[in-house]
Parts: C-alpha cells; structure tokens; sequence
C-alpha cells in the first residue's frame, strides 16, 4: 500500500483534533496502517518549537518570527515523522499543516501569502495532503467552546493563539474559506457544528471511498 497523507484543518475549537482521533481509530479498527500526529510538534525538536510558539509569555513575538518557527517546527516534522511514514505504507492523519499557517498567519496576521507559502514549500520539500477535512464553526462557537475547556475539569489554559482577539479568528476562519475555494478538490468543507456522530460518519465514507481498496 502506498502511503496515503490526510490533514484536519479548522478554527480553535472546531472540534479537528477529535474527529481525527475517530477517524483514526476507526481505519484502525479495519486493519489500516495509521500515524496520528500533530503541528506544531510531533517530534521531540517539533515540540520544543511548539512550546516557544504558543507560550502566552512571548507576547512580543514578531509575525515573521511566528511564520519561521511553524515553518522550522513543521520541516522536522515532515523528514524526521511524516515521509518514513508514508514511505512505510501508512495512513498519515495530522492535525493542521500548511493551511493553517496561511489562515492564521497570511490571513490573520496580515504576512504576504506568496511569502508564507514560499517559506512553507520549503519546509516541506512540496509534500502535499491529498485530503484535507476543514472543521468549520462560527468564531462566537469556536471562542465559546475554548472557553468552557479553560474552565472546565481539565482546566486547559488557553494558547497564546488561542487568547487572540475575535476578530483575529474571524480572520482565520475567512482565510480558511478561501482556501476552500481554491483547492475543492483536496479540502472537504465539514460543518462542525453538528454532532460528533454525524460528523465523524461523513468524514470516515469520504475517506473510506478515497483510500478504496488499498488496504
């Protein structure tokens, strides 16, 4: 079997990370091949990077500074985790890659696209997904729902990115339906306001009819 590259893309709190998880564990389930990892992170160099990103202490970072240590997290992931992966056979589920830096940082931070981009293909050496699923909810949902997760039992404060103002998310989320737009044929639009049921069974038929008979 050919190595096969999904990435779960959406706002904060769009609900990716756990319809990943089911995805996953559900290719599982019938005898898939199947890595689930994350960005930033998902090595041990990757998640140094992370947590030099997201700490809400480094409010003085600068947006290309931003732009350079997704890109630096995101190029070890790629050659130390994702290509053995893919070259092993596997099904590769990551949450967020390159169109999460051209959401938050091109559209949410204002950075120039094509540079963004440009930085990106060459952390990546031009690996591509060839499916990506696109939670989308509306910013107020998105905002809300962080909110119950720093308050709730885990008490999960929030992200340097995550504390950014609403309309720096509704920025993202714009920037994430542009993407859309432009690559219909990669990224599924999943409403993710619904339950997780329904949303999870839409992704696993889309996947199941992608990945056919390659198991």
């Amino acid at each position: 079997m050919k190595g096969i590259f999904i990435t779960f893309e959406g706002p904060d709190g769009s609900g990716k990370t756990t319809q990943l998880r089911k995805l996953g564990e559900e290719l599982l389930s019938r005898g898939y091949p199947v890595l689930m990892t994350r960005e930033p992170g998902g090595t041990f160099i990757s998640d140094k990077v992370r947590a030099i990103i997201l700490d809400p202490e480094n409010k003085a970072m600068a947006d290309t500074t931003e732009v350079l240590l997704y890109a630096a997290s995101r190029a070890q992931h790629v050659q130390e985790k994702i290509i053995p992966a893919l070259k092993a056979g596997m099904v590769v589920l990551c949450d967020r890659f390159v169109d999460a830096s051209v959401a938050y940082q091109a559209f949410g931070l204002g950075v120039d696209r094509q540079m963004v981009e440009a930085i990106n293909l060459f952390a990546t050496t031009g690996l591509e997904p060839i499916r990506s699923y696109l939670l989308d909810v509306p910013v107020e949902v998105s905002l809300q729902r962080l909110e119950q997760r720093a308050s709730g039992l885990a008490a999960l404060p929030l992200d340097r990115i995550e504390r950014k103002s609403a309309t720096y998310h509704q920025k993202v989320r714009d920037g994430f339906h542009v993407i859309v737009a432009s690559s219909q044929e990669r990224v599924v639009l999943v409403k993710g306001d619904r339950s997780q049921e329904v949303i999870s069974a839409d992704i696993l038929a889309d996947c199941l009819n992608l990945l056919g008979d390659r198991v």
